[in-house]
């Protein structure tokens, strides 16, 4: 085991992250969650761009747990965040027919 400074357990109190950590991290080496939500990006992407960009979270999420992909719907949403990728909203219907000032009822006259 390598020789712990007493400046590196300073540094993990005022970080508030174990030692174990703290050392995982000055490796270098990328942690396996950040492995895996690289390849969970490419895949999100994929299957938004095969959607032509209309799905959201939910139908990628279903889509990947149709593939036999394990993870989460939240997970989805967190990547596709940041990654970029939005779903297409339902447009509102647009009205046709909008009433004029003579189109307005008058106000109903007041009866004791």
């Amino acid at each position: 085991m390598r020789h712990q400074s007493p400046q590196d357990k300073r540094a993990c109190e005022l970080l508030q992250v174990s030692r174990a950590a703290f050392y995982a991290r000055r490796t270098g080496r990328p942690v396996p969650r950040a492995i895996r939500d690289a390849e969970l990006t490419e895949k999100i992407t994929e299957v938004h761009d095969r959607s032509r960009g209309t799905y959201g979270a939910p139908r990628v999420h279903a889509v990947l747990q149709r593939q036999g992909e394990d993870c989460g719907r939240r997970r989805i949403a967190r990547l596709m965040r940041n990654a970029g990728p939005q779903g297409r909203h339902r447009r509102r219907p647009r009205l046709t027919t909008v009433p004029g000032p003579a189109g307005l009822r008058p106000a109903r006259p007041h009866r004791p």
